[in-house]
């Protein structure tokens, strides 16, 4: 019998596709880290298939190899045989969080995250002591005493953003629900606020509403977005995320929307797969694959506005852009952004070794399996130090805290933006941009 049951059960016919080639080996980060065969993609997939024939029960060590998955989808782009491995590890991930017993610690700092970071209401409120915690922050982290605290409060602090008032309290708050088109409309565009976007990186929403309202689209903003569910599918919470994937259709289809853009890769990449996710819903299937059929990228939704309308002016910068992995990998998108920066005056993009592996980020990874994710977060900092750029470019707000905490930790104040701030700035003229990272 089988240990898995029959909800969510990862599908057998994906796991059969993979016929254990080895391919994906050198794109896995853990096994790039430890060199232990079930922690790769193709050793993940074994236990998959011993627990669906009932040969493998949801042991602690069995749950370990899963936990230990970044989800980044590295795998995906180096798999000949094309195996579908999301639909997979979000299944078993499903199967783990619904049967498999955690210890009471680890249970409630999980549960902790996923009542805080989806609901930005209570997120603001969990960062705001931040504000004023912001000297004792910087504090800890020159003097030492954080490598003798717990690893995920730890991690928490090395993570903490950089917050204020503003952002917090007005932020992506005051952005219009419409803007119009500058010219002839091309498109209606809705913007995804985000959860975490919106209160730490609003500029990122500010900058995005201008560059597409300068290029001829119609740019909507509707109000009382909740969470996308990315964080909860990533994580197999498969329930919660069907319920925020209905949630966020019901919002744009309301708004009359032809694209929604989105300006985090994870997000983005999760709302793509709306489609798989709502399948079994017979009320919502339709909807919801005619939703991610409007899904773009911000960087590839500006790639398909066709012509610029508007000048770019030069900025004279050096860049190294990092690929957030569900932009590049589970979304496929490595040229847009590319070609996006490059069509700036002045922009040089750097080229980094290691591109495709993951910076450490991955969701929550950083904060629940916090050792792994600060190795992978020094090893890509020390590959971008290594072309000493002027800016690092990332397009998901993930990547910009992990990048930020682990170059702060090699002694480094790069400026860190998504591309669509570099963008933007051309567009107005702006010759320099804040450098609210440093």
């Amino acid at each position: 019998m089988s240990t898995f049951d029959s909800t969510d059960a990862p599908e057998r016919a994906l796991i059969d596709k993979c016929v254990h080639c080895g391919f994906c080996l050198p794109g896995c980060p853990t096994y790039l880290l430890w060199g232990e065969e079930m922690d790769s993609p193709r050793g993940r997939i074994y236990l998959m298939k011993g627990a669906l024939d009932g040969r493998a029960q949801l042991t602690s060590s069995f749950v370990r190899h899963f936990d230990a998955c970044l989800g980044c989808m590295a795998c995906v782009t180096a798999c000949p045989s094309g195996v579908e491995y999301g639909p997979l590890i979000e299944a078993t991930r499903g199967q783990i969080e619904r049967k498999h017993s955690r210890s009471v610690g680890d249970r409630w700092f999980r549960e902790g995250i996923f009542f805080v970071f989806p609901y930005p209401a209570r997120l603001r409120m969990a960062l705001a002591p931040l504000v004023l915690a912001q000297p004792l922050v910087r504090a800890l982290k020159r003097s030492g005493i954080l490598s003798r605290l717990p690893t995920r409060l730890r991690a928490l602090i090395e993570i903490a953003p950089p917050v204020s008032w503003s952002t917090l309290f007005s932020g992506s708050s005051d952005l219009p629900e419409r803007t119009p088109a500058v010219g002839s409309r091309r498109s209606t565009v809705g913007i995804l606020s985000g959860c975490v976007q919106r209160l730490i990186f609003p500029e990122v929403n500010h900058a995005a509403l201008r560059v597409l309202s300068a290029e001829g689209c119609e740019v909507l903003v509707p109000e009382n977005q909740s969470c996308c569910g990315a964080l909860s599918l990533h994580a197999g919470r498969l329930d919660e995320a069907r319920a925020f994937a209905r949630r966020t259709i019901d919002t744009f289809e309301r708004a009359g929307v032809d694209r929604i853009a989105v300006s985090a890769a994870g997000c983005g990449s999760s709302m793509k797969e709306y489609g798989h996710l709502l399948s079994s819903d017979p009320q919502w299937a339709d909807r919801a694959q005619a939703f991610s059929s409007r899904v773009r990228d911000l960087t590839e939704l500006v790639g398909e506005l066709g012509e610029p309308r508007m000048k770019r002016h030069p900025i004279p910068v050096k860049v190294a852009y990092q690929d957030a992995c569900h932009l590049s990998h589970a979304q496929g998108i490595r040229q847009p952004p590319r070609a996006m920066l490059s069509a700036i005056p002045g922009v040089e993009i750097l080229p980094i070794e290691e591109a495709d592996i993951c910076c450490g980020s991955a969701g929550i990874y950083n904060l629940v399996e916090a050792d792994a994710a600060r190795q992978l977060g020094d090893r890509k900092v020390k590959h971008v130090d290594a072309v000493k750029p002027d800016v690092v470019a990332t397009a998901n707000p993930g990547c910009h805290l992990q990048m930020r905490a682990a170059s702060h930790r090699l002694g480094r104040r790069w400026l860190i933006v998504h591309p669509i701030e570099l963008l933007d700035a051309s567009i107005r003229g702006v010759s320099s941009l804040d450098r609210r990272n440093g």
